[in-house]
């Protein structure tokens, strides 16, 4: 789950991280007030779960609250990444010296939280990672231990040489771990950390994404869940219990089980496809499930060719096929679908859907190869 950068900073504050003072509005005439209250220039932000925002113009610099009136009318009519801006954030724009970037992720390698830090900040760490990668310093922290005083340090002075402000980050760093551990956080970060003229250092900018899984034991984390923000499609799959995340391809992936549609993933993109999306039905023998994730996955007119990939385990074949047929009958498919099924009731499975005019695969490399040709105006094979 996807925080904003106003519920981010709200976290942060709990813990103690020093954060400008900030407020969000949700029309040009409450941009304005606020850009009042604070006086002097202010920043006006997009608050959208998405990156890339100031280069989307979602990030702008007023100097009056007449201008802070007209940005954010601008900046409240924009789509970034195909996300509706309801929200910005006004704050005080802040005199910077240098910046900095902070940043806790859960790493599946060391199976511990990351820290990265760099005295590049203000820029996407990948791009530092890609040119610079001698301006990133790693720190696996040990969940039993957390993260120690003169470990912080060693991170504040890869960015710092001037004591009291590698003193005040490590500081910053400490609090920052409290707030992704409290949080049931995935990633936490600042970017831009920022140091003033003054010699002040200051969380500019805040990102949290928290663990779906934590959710269940942080009613107060989940009260904060933005579903406008969020794609349709990934809402609409939530509330039918499907995993699902919408991806830019054009082969629609109907999955049962993670590593399966991992695995189907790499063979279409193998073949020269691109996947529309990542859907794990799961591995109940539900047919609801496969109505739901039909319809979800052909409401994406990018999606030109649908492929069913699924193993009987625990799943029913038979299951999926009465799911297939029930789905196409309620909403007729516009465009070609291509089944592959093996496993439990198979036989049945197949009866069913030859019946109802489909035909089914066992072959996954097959299949694969079928749908990547007709999402791509290839002849099937």
């Amino acid at each position: 789950m996807n925080l904003h950068e106003y519920q981010a900073k709200d976290i942060f504050r709990k813990f103690g991280i020093p954060i400008p003072p900030g407020e969000v509005a949700t029309t040009p005439e409450q941009a304005a007030e606020l850009a009042r209250k604070y006086g002097g220039t202010v920043v006006v932000k997009a608050q959208v779960h998405a990156g890339g925002r100031g280069k989307a113009g979602g990030v702008k610099l007023a100097k009056s609250p007449e201008e802070a009136r007209e940005l954010a009318a601008k900046i409240l009519k924009l789509r970034i990444k195909d996300l509706p801006v309801q929200k910005v954030l006004v704050t005080p724009a802040a005199d910077i010296a240098s910046e900095a970037y902070v940043g806790i992720i859960v790493d599946r390698a060391s199976k511990k939280a990351v820290f990265m830090v760099s005295p590049a900040g203000g820029i996407d760490i990948e791009e530092v990672a890609a040119t610079t990668p001698e301006k990133i310093m790693k720190l696996p922290v040990d969940a039993r231990f957390g993260l120690q005083p003169f470990q912080a340090m060693q991170m504040a002075f890869f960015i710092y040489k001037d004591v009291k402000q590698a003193r005040a980050c490590a500081k910053i760093m400490q609090q920052l771990y409290q707030a992704f551990v409290a949080s049931g956080a995935s990633l936490a970060e600042i970017n831009p950390l920022v140091t003033t003229p003054k010699g002040e250092v200051v969380a500019l900018d805040a990102k949290m994404v928290i663990d779906d899984n934590e959710l269940e034991r942080r009613p107060d984390i989940e009260a904060l869940r933005d579903e406008s923000a969020e794609a349709e499609s990934e809402v609409e799959a939530r509330k039918a219990n499907l995993t699902f995340i919408k991806l830019d391809g054009n082969v629609g992936c109907v999955v049962n089980g993670a590593g399966l549609a991992m695995a189907t993933m790499d063979l279409v993109k193998y073949y020269g496809g691109e996947p529309a999306n990542f859907l794990d039905i799961g591995g109940s023998s539900n047919p609801e499930k496969v109505v739901n994730a039909l319809r979800i996955i052909t409401a994406d007119a990018n999606v030109k060719a649908i492929l069913f990939n699924i193993f009987g385990g625990i799943t029913r074949t038979d299951d999926v096929a009465n799911g297939i047929v029930t789905a196409t009958k309620q909403n007729p498919l516009k465009v070609p679908i291509v089944i592959r099924l093996t496993g439990t009731n198979e036989e049945i499975a197949v009866k069913i859907l030859t019946e109802n005019g489909f035909s089914a695969m066992t072959d996954m490399d097959e299949a694969v190869q079928k749908a990547v040709q007709l999402a791509t105006g290839g002849k099937a094979a």
